[in-house]
C-alpha cells in the first residue's frame, strides 16, 4: 500500500509575496524537512491564474493578483523545488478535481493507504482539497499535518483544522 504527500500551493506570492504571511515562511523548514524525509510519492499543487484574474469571481472577491502563470510569484518556492521529483499540478482554483481523479486511478492499481496534505492557505486550498479528496476515497487515511501548514491568519489556520476533524480528516501536530 501506498503513501502520499501533497504540497499544497507553496509558491512564492503565498510565503512572502502580496499574500504571504510570517506564518508561511515559518513552516518552510518543517516542509522541507517533511517532503525530504517522506517514505512514498510526493505531488506539488500550483495556484494558477491568468493575466484576467481580477475578472474572475475569485479576483472580484480577492482583488490581489496573484499567481501568475509564468511569474516569479507562481513558482513553487527554490528550496522546494529541488525536492521536487514531478511536475506540479496546476489548479485553476482552490480545490483540485484533478488530483482527486488522479489519486483515485492511482488506488485503483496500488491501493492507497494515506495521503497527506501539507501546504498553504490551510482554510482556502488546504482544505478545499482534503476535502475533495475525502469525498473521492472515503476509505483512504487523510491527514493533515498542522505543523506543515499555514492560513490566512492563525485563527483562520485553527478553525480549518477543526472543520476538517469533524469531517473524519486526521488531524497531526495540532
Amino acid at each position: 500500500m501506498q503513501h502520499i504527500l501533497i504540497v499544497v500551493d507553496m509558491q512564492n506570492d503565498f510565503i512572502d509575496g502580496p499574500l504571504g504571511t510570517p506564518e508561511a515562511v515559518a513552516i518552510l523548514p518543517k516542509v522541507a524537512d517533511k517532503i525530504r524525509f517522506f517514505p512514498g510519492q510526493v505531488l506539488f499543487t500550483r495556484d494558477t491564474h491568468r493575466e484576467n484574474y481580477l475578472s474572475t469571481q475569485e479576483g472580484k472577491n480577492l482583488p490581489v493578483p496573484h499567481c501568475i502563470r509564468g511569474s516569479e510569484g507562481w513558482q513553487i518556492r527554490d528550496e522546494l523545488k529541488e525536492l521536487q521529483k514531478l511536475t506540479p499540478i496546476d489548479k485553476p482554483t482552490f480545490g483540485s478535481a484533478q488530483l482527486a481523479q488522479l489519486l483515485c486511478q492511482a488506488n485503483e492499481s496500488d491501493p492507497i493507504e494515506s495521503i497527506t496534505l501539507i501546504g498553504l492557505c490551510t482554510d482556502i486550498c488546504v482544505i478545499s482539497n482534503a476535502m475533495l479528496i475525502k469525498a473521492f476515497l472515503p476509505e483512504t487515511q487523510i491527514i493533515v499535518d498542522a505543523a506543515c501548514c499555514a492560513g490566512v491568519t492563525p485563527e483562520s489556520h485553527e478553525t480549518a483544522l477543526k472543520a476538517m476533524a469533524a469531517c473524519q480528516i486526521r488531524i497531526d501536530n495540532f
